[in-house]
């Protein structure tokens, strides 16, 4: 490992083991894995856990957060912000319905989601908040 990318990874770790992500990295620590758990949700049709969309949503705060206290540059546009999307199963649990459901809805586009190959993903933000998203 080159020198200076450990003395930074000594800085992020706390004595606890975790490790610490600057706000000003959140946004694309969020976005790399995003697209690492898209691909395996697509590849295994597998399921995020709860707690890990809980991470995704601190580091999209975050990420908020730095943006609103850094601003950005004078003529750069912001990103867009980055979406969780959840497996039909969790928004099923969530909202108390079947799958099926779920993915009737989405296919109306009555509930923000969609088709990666064979299986749907739905915006957690449309299960937590549903008529903001709806509105929207």
């Amino acid at each position: 490992m080159r020198p200076d990318v450990e003395a930074a990874a000594r800085r992020l770790l706390r004595p606890d083991g975790s490790v610490t992500i600057p706000a000003a990295l959140a946004g694309p620590v969020l976005r790399v894995l995003l697209r690492d758990v898209g691909a395996r949700l697509q590849s295994d049709q597998g399921a995020v856990p709860s707690s890990v969309s809980s991470l995704f949503w601190a580091l999209a705060l975050a990420a908020e957060r730095a943006e609103a206290e850094e601003g950005s540059a004078p003529g750069t546009s912001a990103e867009r912000p980055v979406s969780v999307e959840i497996s039909t199963a969790d928004a099923a649990r969530e909202l108390g319905c079947s799958e099926g459901y779920v993915r009737r809805l989405a296919r109306a586009g009555r509930l923000q989601g969609r088709k990666v190959g064979p299986i749907w993903l739905v915006a957690e933000a449309a299960i937590v908040a549903p008529e903001t998203e709806r509105a929207a």
